[in-house]
């Protein structure tokens, strides 16, 4: 089991980032000038950027992903957010399915057993307050679901059934099937990057109630 070594060395600015992100135009790479365009010029606030790629929000280069796109819609921005500390800390949500909901000298211990002696007091103290700091901005009460955000789609397709022949007016119709119980819909969907399968499991938990 692993953990992933990005951690914050402050968090008071933290929410402040997180907020200044979603009401900023995603760049084309994010860097330590653009996060300093955002008002962050300290040198602590550096962190965030390779936490952002633990998160999966930025790629190896600083490319804004899918995940940080969908992140910028308001309306699901702390789902997604969930979803990204979710696939980060995946070990430790594997141990404790409400990791979430820990505080931070209980998230610190799991931390240690998960490091095996990798890091000291010190930065396993970073490490868990990192994590207890973006749970702050998160929300885990469900899935974010694709297609209502930014960067994801849902496509429905609905197939006409041909017309039917005209009918016999001597035809009793009662009992008789309707020329459109064989209506189908065909439905393409986008789905989020996540290696933690209760988040497919929500996307079609919730497609089975508005498709019955």
């Amino acid at each position: 089991m692993s953990l992933p070594g990005a951690y914050l060395t402050s968090f008071k600015n933290t929410a402040s980032i997180l907020q200044a992100i979603q009401a900023a135009q995603a760049p084309q790479r994010f860097t330590q000038k653009f996060l300093e365009g955002l008002g962050f010029a300290n040198s602590n606030d550096r962190a965030i950027i390779n936490v952002l790629k633990t998160l999966g929000f930025l790629d190896d280069s600083g490319v804004p992903s899918q995940r940080y796109h969908r992140y910028l819609d308001q309306t699901q921005s702390a789902l997604v957010l969930a979803e990204g500390i979710r696939s980060a800390y995946e070990d430790l949500f594997r141990i404790n399915r409400t990791a979430h909901e820990m505080n931070q000298t209980d998230v610190k211990n799991k931390m240690k057993t998960l490091s095996e002696g990798a890091y000291t007091d010190r930065v396993l103290t970073q490490m868990a307050g990192t994590f207890t700091t973006l749970v702050k901005s998160a929300d885990f009460s469900s899935a974010p679901t694709p297609g209502v955000g930014a960067g994801s789609t849902v496509t429905v397709l609905a197939e006409q059934p041909s017309d039917p022949p005209p009918a016999d007016p001597g035809m009793n119709l009662t009992g008789a099937s309707s020329p459109f119980a064989s209506l189908a819909y065909n439905v393409n969907i986008q789905l989020p990057e996540s290696r933690d399968p209760a988040v497919y499991n929500a996307i079609f938990k919730a497609l089975r109630e508005h498709f019955r």
